[in-house]
């Protein structure tokens, strides 16, 4: 079997980039305005008959159920991802998004229907995490695919400028509601911020109507023709590199939900922060963010993915202390610089490389499965869990920050652990069959 790589179109190549940095921008708005309202308003307006701590606990929980529904995301899609393509993946998990995103802001509330409310937000939520289960691992694969060596790390990234763009465009959207007078906010302001999801959902779906398929995939279907049970052969097959981009992305994914959805909370009811102030801090997190990811994932084209990302891993175990630290001086300056960190390294800068070195590591025949379900598993047992365990910690703990930190220090830990054992893959022919691990 020739195995040689053809030279990248330069015009497929400008719209898969469009089409992953524009629906990752969706799934990250949709995630941020919802991670937002769960830290600031949805324990009023969904759970107002019990106490504070336990409002914010029951809210988090909600959240929790769209990344406990990636994986099955992730199962579904990846299936027809491997088989049939990667765009007809990447145009139904935008729709899915889209929709159950605008069906949360027209939800009545716990004061019209009683628990019929947050019966039916958790649905939604449900229905978002299903699509977003498949959607980042479609663009990364896609993209890589697509991309000709020595460029796939600097294009693969900007999925993950498009989950800044998409971060950064959730907080503008609430730092406009959150000028609205609190009676407007909390009855028809919210609604505007989660239906606002629609313009984003119809200019994904333009760009994405027009993708082309990856080279890579193009080729393999036609040397072997459909592969069969993608999900399947991955588990049998490809269980090393499946376990090792678990173990790389948990700790990762972890730390980069607490900074973007705990610290919110945390900042207004353990520091005394103005409501207003946490969306314009994500604002600037989300900007430095964006350009981390392109500029790790460019740096990683040159030095390898390896040691770029153990060096974000190594530079993650040691961060939680000094943030806390930071953020409990009250100091708006402080506050920024330890969240804008946290932006660059967790929650942008260590994907920006994944977006690229996830792909890499697996064969052509079940990429985006392994690509979706190890990053997918992860982020239940990271992200997914870790704003209520957070949460949690706090309450049981009497609201000290030490225990969090620990936690965040141990989990990343693991993730630190993987990546020096992991493989140097930069530059690796991905039409073969083998995985890199």
């Amino acid at each position: 079997m020739d195995t040689t790589e053809a030279p990248s179109d330069r015009k497929a190549v400008r719209r898969a980039a469009w089409a992953g940095l524009i629906g990752t921008t969706l799934e990250q708005y949709d995630f941020v305005i919802y991670g937002t309202a769960s830290a600031l308003i949805f324990s009023k307006l969904f759970f107002p008959n019990i106490s504070p701590v336990a409002g914010i606990l029951a809210s988090f929980s909600a959240y929790a159920v769209g990344f406990a529904a990636r994986p099955l995301g992730g199962l579904i899609f990846s299936r027809f991802g491997d088989r049939l393509g990667r765009k007809w993946v990447l145009v139904a998990t935008l729709l899915l998004m889209g929709g159950s995103t605008l069906a949360i802001g027209l939800l009545p509330t716990y004061s019209q229907v009683g628990l019929l409310a947050p019966v039916l937000l958790v649905a939604c939520r449900f229905f978002q995490g299903m699509g977003a289960g498949a959607e980042q691992a479609g663009g990364a694969t896609l993209l890589t695919e697509t991309a000709g060596r020595g460029k796939r790390g600097s294009l693969a990234s900007l999925v993950m400028t498009g989950a800044a763009l998409g971060t950064a465009l959730g907080a503008v959207a609430w730092i406009l509601a959150q000028s609205l007078p609190e009676e407007a906010l909390m009855s028809w302001g919210w609604r505007l911020v989660f239906g606002s999801s629609l313009l984003v959902t119809i200019a994904a779906l333009v760009i994405r109507r027009k993708l082309h398929e990856s080279p890579v995939f193009q080729e393999l279907k036609e040397q072997v023709g459909e592969t069969k049970a993608p999900v399947a052969e991955t588990f049998r097959k490809g269980r090393k590199p499946l376990l090792l981009a678990f173990f790389l992305n948990v700790g990762s994914n972890a730390q980069s939900y607490t900074y973007q959805v705990f610290m919110a909370s945390y900042l207004v009811s353990s520091v005394g922060v103005d409501k207003a102030f946490v969306p314009k801090v994500l604002l600037l997190g989300a900007i430095c963010g964006g350009i981390a990811a392109f500029g790790f994932g460019s740096l990683s084209d040159v030095v390898g993915r390896k040691s770029v990302y153990s060096t974000i891993m190594g530079a993650l175990v040691l961060l939680p202390v000094p943030t806390f630290i930071a953020l409990n001086t009250g100091s708006p300056v402080a506050i920024t610089v330890a969240i804008v960190l946290g932006f660059i390294l967790a929650c942008h800068g260590s994907v920006g490389v994944q977006m690229s070195y996830f792909p890499e590591l697996f064969g052509n025949r079940y990429r985006y499965a392994g690509v979706a379900l190890s990053r997918e598993f992860s982020s239940v047992v990271g992200g997914g869990v870790a704003p209520l365990i957070c949460a949690g910690l706090m309450a049981a703990f009497g609201g000290s920050w030490i225990p969090v930190a620990i936690y965040m220090m141990v989990i990343m830990a693991i993730s630190f652990a993987a990546s020096l054992v992991a493989p140097e893959t930069k530059d690796r022919d991905l039409n073969i069959a083998q995985d890199a691990a």
